[in-house]
């Protein structure tokens, strides 16, 4: 037996593609030596890096965090289940890389791949390429744009939105990716939106900036735009999908949370904010071998 341990021996291993090995090499996260050009691996090393791997995961060190997108029905949730988990939500994009750093137990993503049904699927897989996870579904939530009553224009589509200052997220969002599949298939380009140079945040926060007069439309939720009293029209319906870290799935904080959302008060907040389909909560859409 080789002490050393070529990059396909090694990701065979770990059950993850050679590329995500060439990249844990290229961020210095595991014991590699160059020799003429090639990356070999001691064995030796290995076995100890993996045996420090698992003692870390084994004391639990991801913080009690859901990153990713913001969702109001999330936010909810979190805080009336009483799981104890804290919420960062501050983009899809952000939350997909929180998980690929142990920086969360889940994650809120949207993001749009394509097929009829393309949603979070293909991101996962790569970036998390080998990782204990499961993707999971949140909810199904109507998106469109959200226009100020006193605006006195209709807007239907994203072409009506020209020459109106459009109100955007920050680039991490899933929903400047939604937003940006959707003006490619009508044949335009963010150039095309008068966009306000500020981000906001979250979907409240834009929800607010359009109800204040700061814009006078922007792309966010059904429930955000009727929390604030805005004109709506619908768009596209997105899968919302929760990444979560296998052990903490299982785990009595998250479980809390699972049983919470099964329950009448849960279905009844979504039907009262609106713009929301929870009848597929928990539905497995990947599940990482």
């Amino acid at each position: 037996m080789s002490d050393f341990l070529t990059t396909r021996e090694l990701a065979a291993l770990l059950r993850v593609k050679e590329r995500k090995v060439y990249d844990l090499a290229a961020e210095g996260a595991l014991p590699v030596r160059r020799v003429t050009g090639k990356l070999l691996f001691p064995r030796g090393e290995i076995e100890d890096w993996l045996a420090a791997k698992g003692r870390g995961a084994a004391r639990g060190e991801r913080p009690l965090i859901v990153a990713g997108g913001h969702d109001p029905l999330l936010e909810w949730a979190l805080r009336e289940s009483r799981s104890g988990i804290a919420a960062f939500l501050d983009g899809a994009l952000d939350g997909l890389e929180r998980a690929a750093t142990s920086g969360c137990i889940a994650a809120g993503l949207h993001i749009p791949e394509p097929g009829e049904d393309g949603w979070n699927v293909a991101a996962v897989s790569e970036r998390l390429a080998g990782e204990p996870v499961v993707l999971i579904e949140w909810a199904k939530r109507t998106r469109g744009l959200m226009v100020r009553k006193e605006l006195g224009r209709r807007v239907e589509r994203l072409a009506d939105a020209r020459g109106l200052r459009f109100q955007s997220r920050q680039p991490e969002a899933g929903s400047e990716l939604v937003l940006s599949a959707l003006l490619h298939r009508e044949g335009m380009s963010g150039e095309d939106l008068q966009r306000i140079p500020a981000v906001e945040r979250s979907e409240t926060d834009l929800a607010a900036a359009v109800a204040a007069g700061r814009a006078d439309v922007g792309f966010g939720l059904e429930a955000s735009a009727r929390q604030f009293g805005l004109e709506f029209a619908p768009v596209v319906v997105e899968r919302f999908d929760l990444v979560v870290w296998r052990k903490a799935y299982f785990d009595p904080p998250f479980q809390k949370l699972a049983r919470f959302c099964a329950g009448a008060a849960f279905r009844e907040r979504a039907e009262t904010l609106g713009g929301y389909d929870v009848s597929q909560f928990g539905a497995v859409h990947f599940n990482a071998e």
